[in-house]
């Protein structure tokens, strides 16, 4: 039968790779094509941006309901109807006729996307056992590093060489190899019943998300005090509120907000909210920087910048040896303070720094944040059962959808802020206050990290079972499954 002849331990990493790599690949690669867009519809650059925009707030659509789905239907039948709706949606944006269009195209993309990096990060952990986890997150590192590494090189190639519409069509091989992979190899075991369907919490979960995530990106661009904007985020904000209390007392909810009484649950998506904004604000500078302050190209600043997913993958082969050992909160503290060493170096950039500069820089913060990737992924899920593993993804994905739209946001308005009235490029001084905030940030996390008591992680992830029977051992007396530091 489909889903029996290779072992699940392989079809699954290799169905997450894929996964992963799509999604990325295609958020990272679509901004290099935006001016070419704009020349093809004749419109202005701000015009087509809303292209980039409709892709995360329909993302912040699907994502609350990716939890549900997976746990009512198994993983493979969401998983695999979400990458054949996504590479659909870009076969139809590589046709597309007009700008409207292609903003509903994109617009299906995200509501895919916002199935598929959930659904696939909850099968990944569902199939390997909490002790097993460690090599896995290995494979985790490999599409969030090399996909946005090759993505700006490899999109300023096709617009240059082809046109902007092979942007999305690049997805096609991909998406049906994977598509067809899945299909006669992924298995669907099912992990308990959802309950009903959270209807209330959906509708002001992915209202709340989509607003926030619009008024994010487009806060800088349209102005943080614009009526459009505080509008947008006021509205998102309220919605939260509302989404919470809801959540809180709902059976079934749609998104299970009570997995954060959890603290080292809570603890890593905070790590991940003010860690990653600082990394992932500095590799969307530095490519700026490079092409406006510098004048390079895509080929040039994708090139200079790709040594970032080199230092990751290093560092995350050491973790993996020593995690057991050390513990996540010093692994990820010591990553966190490498980051802020680098950023407040970086604070010396000037429009004479040359390529090597920046790809030593680019290494030196791979290094850092390749301590903080495998840690903060296996910590924050070593202390949840396996049937909460769906809801637990869901909630992850909502947060790193919401670091990743803040670090450009930040990034842009201090730019914004910092660039002379008249001037349609930042200058560098502009880069160095970009730099400082983000190294300040990045040690903020570090100190935050060192509070986190991550002892719990040698223990089993907790079970609904109720009391044991007589003479039951408990499953961390059976198996030291990890760190069992102080």
């Amino acid at each position: 039968m489909p889903g029996r002849r290779l072992d699940q331990r392989l079809v699954v990493p290799v169905m997450f790779v894929a996964t992963f790599f799509l999604v990325v690949m295609d958020g990272s690669i679509t901004t290099v094509a935006l001016p070419s867009i704009a020349r093809s519809f004749g419109v202005s650059a701000a015009g087509s941006d809303s292209v980039v925009v409709v892709y995360p707030v329909c993302v912040g659509i699907s994502i609350p309901v990716s939890g549900w789905l997976g746990d009512r239907f198994g993983a493979k039948p969401v998983l695999l109807t979400a990458m054949g709706l996504f590479t659909a949606a870009s076969a139809l944006c590589g046709t597309a006729g007009s700008l409207g269009q292609l903003v509903v195209c994109r617009g299906l993309q995200g509501l895919a996307g916002g199935l598929l990096t959930p659904v696939a990060g909850a099968m990944l952990f569902r199939t390997f056992t909490p002790a097993e986890r460690v090599r896995a997150s290995r494979i985790m590192t490999l599409p969030q590093q090399i996909a946005p590494s090759i993505a700006p090189m490899l999109g300023g190639t096709l617009v240059d060489g082809l046109s902007w519409r092979w942007v999305f069509y690049v997805n096609l091989p991909f998406g049906v190899a994977a598509l067809l992979f899945g299909l006669f190899f992924l298995d669907n075991p099912r992990h308990g019943e959802p309950g009903r369907f959270d209807i209330p919490g959906l509708l002001l979960s992915g209202a709340a998300m989509s607003l926030l995530m619009y008024g994010v990106c487009e806060g800088a661009r349209q102005g943080w005090s614009s009526p459009v904007i505080t509008g947008s985020l006021a509205a998102g904000a309220a919605l939260v509120a509302a989404t919470v209390l809801v959540e809180l007392r709902t059976a079934a909810p749609i998104l299970r907000l009570r997995l954060f009484r959890d603290a080292l649950f809570r603890d890593t998506k905070i790590v991940v909210l003010l860690g990653f904004v600082p990394f992932m604000g500095a590799m969307y500078a530095a490519p700026l920087f490079i092409q406006e302050a510098q004048g390079g190209s895509a080929f040039a600043s994708g090139s200079s910048t790709f040594t970032e997913a080199v230092g990751v993958l290093l560092t995350v082969q050491l973790v993996a040896r020593v995690y057991d050992r050390v513990g996540p909160r010093r692994i990820m503290a010591a990553g966190l303070f490498c980051v802020a060493v680098v950023l407040a170096v970086m604070t010396t950039v000037e429009a004479g720094t040359g390529p090597w500069a920046f790809r030593i820089y680019m290494f030196l913060l791979g290094l850092g944040m390749g301590a903080v990737f495998m840690p903060v992924t296996v910590a924050s899920v070593s202390t949840i059962p396996k049937e909460d593993m769906g809801q637990a993804s869901t909630l992850n994905s909502v947060i790193s959808q919401f670091s990743m739209a803040l670090a450009p946001a930040l990034v842009a308005t201090l730019l914004i802020a910092d660039t002379p009235a008249g001037a349609h490029t930042a200058p560098p001084s502009a880069y160095r206050t970009v730099y400082l905030v983000l190294a300040v940030m990045a040690l903020v996390a570090a100190l935050f990290t060192l509070t986190i008591h991550d002892a719990r992680t040698s223990r089993a992830p907790r079970t609904p079972q109720g009391p044991r029977a007589p003479g039951r051992r408990a499953p961390a007396a059976r198996r030291k499954e990890h760190w069992s530091g102080p």
